[in-house]
């Protein structure tokens, strides 16, 4: 039987080798056929996991919740100590030095990343702004939130911590960290479907015992992961939680 392996479009595009890398990796590992399929945004993967056509996915945590909750998915792995936080921040030169500065109709610049946005706007919570009393304009990539930024067109913008940090530094020069958020417990995970739970313990052995594998650990390194640890349904069924009660 042939799978389909994708990865939320949050990924930082410099892993991009890497994610091709070990899918190769784990089907030698699994001795199955597992194909690697990448959507350039949110909707794109949506419409495919609509479709049935998913049966691994390295989820945000937003839609790890539908997959979970909706479509019958299963949590195994998540990244250690790799938490999806958020970043907010501001031009270089900008006269915004806190978010106490923000006033109402406030110009956001962001990507479709859902997580990271619940994230921002949370961040935004004591300037009192909300969807309601703010401008958001919503772009590709987080490099164009940059350009939106350089180029006067936002006052803030939204950014996933590791994007941000993988930016160039001609790029981070040109931007000030208003605030980085501090969660903690919210990541991306490993998730497979139905058409996978047969091959779920030994998926989640191989994910666990990467580094001890021949070529995991430069596998782990070219996806730039540490290590995987297990999450368990339970433990993805909190992080799922938590985000409910932040939206609330």
């Amino acid at each position: 039987m042939k799978y389909t392996m994708t990865v939320s479009p949050d990924f930082s595009p410099k892993h991009i080798a890497g994610w091709y890398i070990f899918n190769t990796w784990l089907q030698n590992q699994l001795s199955q056929n597992i194909h690697l399929e990448l959507y350039n945004n949110f909707n794109d993967q949506r419409d495919a996991i609509e479709r049935g056509e998913i049966d691994i996915i390295y989820a945000n945590p937003f839609d790890a919740a539908m997959l979970i909750r909706d479509k019958g998915f299963k949590a195994i792995a998540k990244p250690s100590h790799k938490p999806d936080e958020a970043i907010v921040a501001v031009a270089a030169e900008s006269n915004i030095h806190s978010i106490e500065d923000l006033q109402t109709q406030t110009r956001i610049a962001k990507t479709d990343d859902p997580d990271v946005n619940m994230i921002g706007m949370i961040v935004l919570e004591p300037a009192d702004l909300t969807a309601e009393n703010t401008k958001s304009e919503t772009v590709d990539t987080y490099v164009l939130v940059a350009k939106q930024l350089f180029q006067g067109k936002a006052d803030v913008g939204f950014f996933l911590k590791e994007s941000f940090d993988d930016l160039s530094n001609f790029v981070k020069n040109q931007l000030r960290v208003l605030v980085s958020s501090e969660i903690h417990v919210i990541t991306h995970t490993l998730l497979i479907g139905p058409n996978t739970l047969t091959h779920k313990d030994d998926i989640q052995h191989i994910l666990i015992n990467m580094p001890d594998l021949p070529k995991g650990q430069g596998v782990l390194e070219s996806m730039g992961l540490e290590k995987w640890e297990i999450q368990t349904q339970e433990d993805a069924e909190f992080m799922i939680d938590l985000m409910d009660t932040l939206v609330d």
